[in-house]
Parts: structure tokens; C-alpha cells; sequence
């Protein structure tokens, strides 16, 4: 397939920067081709295995993707006067939708046949984009963030939560006066020190991509506190009669199996379920990377193509 780097504006003037696939063969480089647009997770970039998704439905299928890097993440810009690394769930949204006008206004790409693809945060996000931009013809959510505040809640131990609600208070305080937004690790090989993600797998996925890539280690803490306020299942009946398939890890402790269930369960007609056996990231690589990209690759054959 070939690759190109690309960059599209959002509906606030900020330029997002990724890669757009387009076919593998010079036979349908002239043809308009449905596209999925990818986006990535909880402060991931799109090195982080996009790629490998990308080219694995570009070469499967004839089928373009467009993959990108979250706004003050990676290769793309944030706005000015705001902190980088900050994720703001409603404007990751809203960017998801500004993806989709970019992929529409190129001449290589069906602008009525887009599908999105999110895994992890975004597969949250997907839910909520399926459900109120009717431009979407395929919703693919890996792995997903469906209910923030629950969430928030079974990663962050009771006894800490107090101590988090006074760090919130402090931040918001301080960025009122001008300070800069307070930030914190998104992992820490301790699971008792401050980090967004204090799972043991999530150290280890991300101190092993932080060696490899550009990936840095650090959040703004208003991107914690915004996830309680983020609950991506809240629409998720009205995807219908979008195409749903959600894929789920059976011992997922990050976005927590049950809770995706228990959204999957409010979805109407079409969807698909795909359970995958392992944890959060076991998705992404091994043994199950093939067979969770092969199942995605049929969802979007039947329903998308």
C-alpha cells in the first residue's frame, strides 16, 4: 500500500497531522475508495501498532485509512495557548468528525462510505461520533472506554480519591492565575505513585514504547478529572442503524470488560460482539493481534464495503 503524510484542520484551527493508505495496487489508484479513519487511545500516538492496522485493512481490502495523531499528542498541534498532552474527551470527539470531513473532501475516498475504527479512549469515542455524526456508515470500538466515571473510579483506589479531588481543586486554581497546568505520568513502574494508568500492564506497554518512539511519559492532571466526567455509552442506542462491532478483552482491568459489556448490552441492532482472551493490550500484538484484525476485517467487508 502506499503511504503519505498527511494534515487536516478541525473546526478550531488546529492542525492534526498522520497518515493516510491508500491502495496497493496502481489498478485502483484511480478509484474512489471507502475509508477508515483511525484514531488511538489514552495518550498514545499513532506509531503505537495504528500503523499496523492501517496496513494490515489497506492491503486486506480495497480500502483506504486515514490515521492520525490526537491533538497536542504526537505530530499534530494544540491550540494555542493550551497545554499539550491534554486530553479533553469532547474535543477528541469533535476532532474524530473533523477526520471524517478531511477523508470526504478527498477525491480518492467515497465520501459515502466512512467507517471509524477507535480503540482503548477512543473506543469510547467512537461510540459517542457513531451515534450523532450520521456521516458514519461503520463503527469499529476496541477495547473501549465506555462509562468514564466508573472507570475513573476502579482505577483510582478509594483512599486516594480525596487526594485527587484536592489535586484537581489546586490545578484549576492555579491555571486561573496563569501557572502552567499541573501534569502527572501516565504510568509508573510503582502502582502506588500518582499515574493516570496504574495498571502493571500498562507500565509495561508503555515504558516499552517510550524506548522505541516519541511517546513521553506525562498528562495534564485536568485529563484524569476529565475523565470522570466522560460517559462515552451515553448515546450508544442511538448508533442504530449504524453497524456496531465492539471487540473486548475478557480480563481487561484498564477499561474493564464488565463495564463494556454492560454498554454493548444497550446497542441496538446491527452489532457484533468479538471477545478476545487476554488483557487491554493483547489486542494490539501476539497471537491475538491476527485474530482480532482478521474478525475487523470482515466486519468492515460485510457492512462497510
Amino acid at each position: 500500500m502506499a503511504r503519505t503524510d498527511i494534515s487536516f484542520q478541525t473546526d478550531d484551527n488546529v492542525t492534526l497531522r498522520g497518515w493516510f493508505y491508500g491502495p496497493p495496487t496502481a489498478s485502483t489508484a484511480s478509484t474512489a475508495l471507502p475509508c477508515l479513519v483511525l484514531s488511538h487511545g489514552f495518550s498514545a500516538i499513532k506509531e503505537m501498532d495504528l500503523d499496523a492496522f492501517a496496513e494490515y485493512f489497506s492491503s486486506h481490502l480495497p480500502l483506504s485509512c486515514l490515521v492520525y495523531d490526537n491533538r497536542g499528542f504526537g505530530d499534530s498541534d494544540t491550540k494555542e495557548g493550551q497545554p499539550r498532552h491534554e486530553v479533553i474527551p469532547a474535543q477528541q470527539i469533535s476532532d474524530i468528525s473533523d477526520a471524517i470531513t478531511y477523508a470526504q473532501s478527498r477525491s480518492d475516498v467515497d465520501s459515502n462510505k466512512i467507517g471509524i475504527w477507535g480503540s482503548s479512549y477512543s473506543g469510547g469515542h467512537v461510540l459517542w461520533t457513531g451515534a450523532v455524526d450520521r456521516r458514519v456508515k461503520a463503527v469499529l470500538s476496541q477495547v473501549p472506554c465506555a462509562n468514564g466515571y466508573d472507570n475513573f473510579h476502579r482505577l483510582v483506589r478509594p483512599d486516594f480519591v480525596g487526594g485527587m479531588d484536592k489535586a484537581f481543586q489546586e490545578d484549576r486554581l492555579g491555571r486561573a492565575q496563569g501557572k502552567p497546568a499541573a501534569m502527572v505520568a501516565v504510568v509508573d513502574a510503582d502502582p502506588l505513585k500518582p499515574s493516570a494508568l496504574p495498571t502493571p500492564d500498562s507500565w509495561t506497554f508503555f515504558a516499552n514504547w517510550e524506548k522505541k518512539s516519541n511517546w513521553k511519559n506525562n498528562v495534564t492532571l485536568k485529563s484524569i478529572e476529565s475523565l470522570r466526567g466522560y460517559d462515552a455509552s451515553a448515546h450508544i442506542h442511538r448508533i442504530s442503524p449504524t453497524p456496531l462491532l465492539m471487540t473486548v478483552a475478557e480480563n481487561d482491568v484498564i477499561t474493564p470488560t464488565d463495564l463494556a459489556l454492560e454498554a454493548y448490552s444497550k446497542a441496538r441492532e446491527p452489532k457484533r460482539l468479538h471477545i478476545l482472551p487476554g488483557g487491554h493490550f493483547d489486542a494490539y500484538v501476539g497471537p491475538n493481534f491476527e485474530r482480532n484484525v482478521s474478525y475487523q476485517t470482515q466486519f468492515l467487508k460485510e457492512y462497510l464495503l
